[in-house]
């Protein structure tokens, strides 16, 4: 009687494992396309055989945060994934993501489990959720492997529309509006290339900016997409830019007459920063006498990224004396772009590389001879360091013909969608 209980209860976890295996399939044959419903349904799959019946070998779920420093083998070693099959499983996901994109915040969720009770536990799967839009599953497969898909999350855009009038700052008229800090870096970017915001920006001048907002299934907001719409008012001269694709594919900010915003050298190359020091004579704050100051000083946070200024190549990357950690960019033949003080650099970006203008290239710090964490920016002319107020670099693409013609149509389709917001979309607040 003992021997057949022994039976019958193995043939029952034989059954359950051959049911939680046809789920898997399935799971691969309709994975939804939302991350959340994705894990509901994974979840599920993996911890209820179809009988609802307990299962007698239960999966075993880690739910992990990316931190600085981590890679995907080491938190898969840290859930308890031996490293041959950490391995097997990074190599599949290779195939749909890359690896060593993971970044702090991310979240990770591995499930293992056991073919049988007491047999050792198994990597079943893998869910990294890299943004609101995409995650990858890993799932083991009936041979043994493993297999990965890169899921995205449909989302729906919705256009709004906030403005103000600015007392002291567009970032404080701004979220006084209800603006998104990610809306307002970008909008800081768009005119980063003709502002001083330091300087240009004077009480009583005013912003309004036209934006996508990005609603998941749910129509919960989740993220912010495209500004499609920016515009400044400062002493009295109005700029308005408008979002748009060329033929050949290249996405650009123009005004009304075609003319794209862009130059080949950004003025400031940092998001949200103050002028602590312009380019002039000043007394120096550590040597304690008089001396020219050839670069801008901007005072931000420890750690906040810095942009290249154009594109380029790297000339020099690292230790520079006094200048602590430093980046040195050729734009050129004639112009050239320093970046000193710096907590450290991107990844990848060392000597002889390329980079593109607005990528992140460092970290703000206060390495070398410094009083406190700022970034010092110099721009170069010939070799030598110049005034970036006096900097008269020609502007960017100029529409002609067909093209100009595109855009127009496309502009005014874009100022009639604007004109056409709810009250409800539109917000407007001062600082």
């Amino acid at each position: 009687m003992i021997v057949a209980n022994s039976k019958h209860l193995k043939r029952n976890a034989m059954l359950g494992v051959i049911a939680i295996t046809i789920i898997a399939g399935a799971l691969w044959a309709g994975l939804p396309s939302g991350p959340a419903k994705a894990t509901e349904t994974t979840a599920a799959a993996i911890a209820a055989p179809a009988n609802s019946e307990p299962s007698p070998n239960p999966p075993v779920i880690r739910n992990l945060v990316v931190a600085r420093g981590d890679t995907l083998m080491a938190l898969m070693v840290k859930a308890g994934v031996p490293r041959g099959e950490a391995y097997a499983a990074i190599t599949a996901v290779s195939k749909v993501y890359e690896p060593r994109d993971i970044k702090p915040g991310l979240r990770v969720t591995v499930t293992r489990r056991a073919n049988e009770p007491g047999d050792p536990l198994l990597l079943w799967g893998l869910d990294i959720d890299v943004d609101v839009r995409q995650r990858v599953a890993l799932r083991r497969d009936d041979a043994g492997g493993f297999r990965a898909v890169s899921l995205e999350r449909a989302l729906t855009a919705r256009v709004v529309q906030a403005g103000g009038v600015i007392k002291s700052s567009l970032y404080l008229a701004g979220r006084r509006a209800e603006v998104p800090a990610a809306v307002l870096a970008k909008l800081i970017r768009i005119f980063s290339f003709d502002v001083d915001f330091q300087r240009d920006v004077q009480p009583d001048d005013s912003f309004e900016v036209t934006y996508e907002r990005l609603h998941d299934e749910a129509g919960a907001a989740v993220a912010q997409g495209a500004i499609l719409i920016a515009e400044m008012v400062l002493s009295g001269k109005r700029m308005r830019l408008y979002r748009h694709v060329t033929e050949d594919g290249e996405t650009d900010y123009y005004d009304a007459r075609g003319r794209s915003v862009r130059k080949a050298l950004v003025v400031t190359p940092i998001d949200g920063a103050r002028i602590s020091s312009g380019f002039g004579r000043r007394r120096h704050p550590i040597l304690g006498y008089t001396k020219m100051h050839r670069g801008t000083d901007f005072a931000a946070p420890r750690g906040t990224p810095v942009y290249g200024a154009g594109r380029g190549v790297i000339e020099r990357a690292g230790r520079n004396g006094a200048f602590g950690h430093y980046i040195r960019i050729r734009h050129n033949g004639t112009y050239k772009t320093a970046y000193a003080h710096l907590k450290g650099y991107a990844r990848g970006v060392k000597r002889g590389k390329r980079v593109k203008q607005g990528q992140v290239i460092g970290y703000v710090g206060s390495s070398g001879r410094s009083t406190g964490s700022h970034l010092h920016y110099e721009i170069l002319r010939n070799g030598k360091q110049i005034n970036p107020k006096r900097l008269n670099l020609p502007s960017g693409r100029i529409l002609k013909g067909a093209d100009l013609a595109r855009f127009q149509a496309a502009r005014g389709a874009l100022e009639e969608r604007a004109a056409g917001l709810p009250g409800a979309q539109r917000t407007a607040g001062a600082d």
